[in-house]
């Protein structure tokens, strides 16, 4: 099972090696797609480096009462106590082939009611204190022992004293059902974080942000700094930003969030101190394909939208990260001596809090100044990281004093870089290359 690292910044394996959340919003996966295709979208997935899959035990697409490819719904009259063995059969069989590819399943008990000042969705509304707890306890006993991470709320935000009673009840279900096993988050709606509503809860067991689909250049670094900073101390990442293929507010005439943009919010996010991150695809989160109701200017099918560069691009964040100490990395905008720029000119640091290495990330390319003697050692070594290819060019080995402009090998727009700088007596292995702990 997974938990909480000692420094309570990171999540771990049982034995203390890191664990590395690479999250993809499958949220619709367990309504829409039959077994065959589960399997192909979970081998594609674990292909890509990916560790969990952030999925809706109840469909935000009418779950409550549109079944799934096999025709069952959750539960018998809409009655949360009474769940359907069909439904849950399915979701077992998920969780296990999820398992041995090595997936954990990121588990929404359910999606937000129609509840809060945003009326989406068709309802009803269902859950109440009660019966939630019954539903949460369930699930927790169901799966007690699969590599099941749970994600509480769905895009809903508590407005009334009611929703705050049923989502901590649901959270206190699961936690009696499966004996306080597994991580435990909550999903809050676009612009807002978990700890805004339950960070002083004890079954929150990391922070979890949604940046959104509003803006392009979305500020998640500055949400992620915000938890990073709360206390008492608690592992936080952004479980939502923008999505690849995604129309910008929503607006197709705005234009479509691309590869770009969501590499941008990996490892600005990240670099703030986030412990992982997830990715998402307009066309693969609802798993449309033609024929299907078109809600979010959907460009293309599920199948094909599996292949986008975005997602792939996402393992050679994760890749880099694990090249390097893992657990004893930091935000460090203070390693910049030159300003960092804002919108897409951001360019975000992070180093080892040994300063036995250091990441910089320059989000268009621009040159940017490097304070060397936050580094250890005598020397450094460094080395530009390419998001795109994953790949790493040795720039030169440089003393370990004074400020040093670093310019990368391109600039302008789809042009981002990561400058690696290591002490040189480490011997660390390329950027990328040759996990290490």
């Amino acid at each position: 099972m997974l938990k909480v690292s000692e420094n309570r910044r990171f999540l771990v394996k049982e034995d203390n090696s890191p664990f590395f959340y690479l999250g993809d919003t499958g949220w619709a996966l367990l309504q829409r797609l039959d077994r065959d295709e589960t399997d192909l979208y979970l081998r594609d997935r674990a292909s890509k480096g990916y560790t969990v899959i952030q999925v809706m035990g109840i469909s935000e697409f009418d779950g409550l009462t549109v079944p799934n490819r096999y025709g069952d719904v959750p539960f018998e009259d809409l009655d949360p106590t009474r769940p359907t063995e069909g439904y849950f059969e399915h979701v077992d069989w998920v969780v296990d082939r999820a398992a041995e590819l090595g997936l954990h399943i990121g588990l929404l008990p359910t999606w937000g009611d129609k509840v809060g000042p945003l009326q989406w969705g068709t309802g009803p509304e269902v859950f109440t204190p009660e019966n939630a707890a019954v539903y949460g306890e369930f699930l927790g006993e169901r799966y007690r022992d699969k590599p099941i991470i749970w994600v509480i709320g769905g895009d809903r935000n508590p407005t009334e004293p009611r929703h705050y009673a049923t989502w901590r009840a649901m959270a206190e279900g699961v936690k009696r059902g499966d004996g306080g096993r597994h991580l435990m988050t909550f999903h809050p709606q676009g612009g807002s974080s978990s700890s805004a509503f339950f960070h002083d809860d004890p079954w929150l067991s990391f922070n979890m942000l949604q940046s959104g689909h509003a803006r392009r250049n979305g500020a998640n670094y500055e949400m992620i700094h915000q938890d990073y900073t709360r206390t008492p101390t608690k592992p936080c990442l952004d479980g939502e930003p923008c999505y690849e293929d995604h129309p910008v507010n929503w607006k197709p005439e705005g234009g479509y969030f691309a590869a770009y943009d969501v590499r941008k919010a990996a490892y600005w996010a990240l670099f703030a101190g986030a412990h992982g991150h997830t990715y998402g695809c307009n066309g693969v989160f609802q798993f449309w394909k033609s024929g299907q109701e078109d809600r979010f200017g959907v460009l293309r099918p599920w199948q094909e939208a599996i292949e986008l560069p975005g997602a792939a691009q996402m393992q050679h964040a994760r890749r880099l990260m694990e090249s390097r100490p893992f657990l004893q990395r930091i935000p460090n905008q203070g390693l910049l001596a030159s300003d960092p720029g804002k919108g897409t000119a951001y360019t975000a640091a992070t180093r080892s809090d040994d300063g036995s290495y250091a990441f910089v990330y320059t989000a268009s390319g621009q040159p940017f100044t490097v304070r060397l003697d936050q580094l250890s050692g005598a020397a450094v070594t460094a080395y530009w990281y390419d998001p795109r290819q994953g790949t790493a060019e040795r720039i030169g080995e440089f003393e370990s004093r004074g400020d040093r402009e670093f310019a990368p090998p391109s600039s302008g727009p789809d042009n981002d870089w990561v400058l690696v700088l290591d002490d040189a007596a480490r011997e660390f292995p390329a950027p990328g290359n040759n996990a290490v702990v």
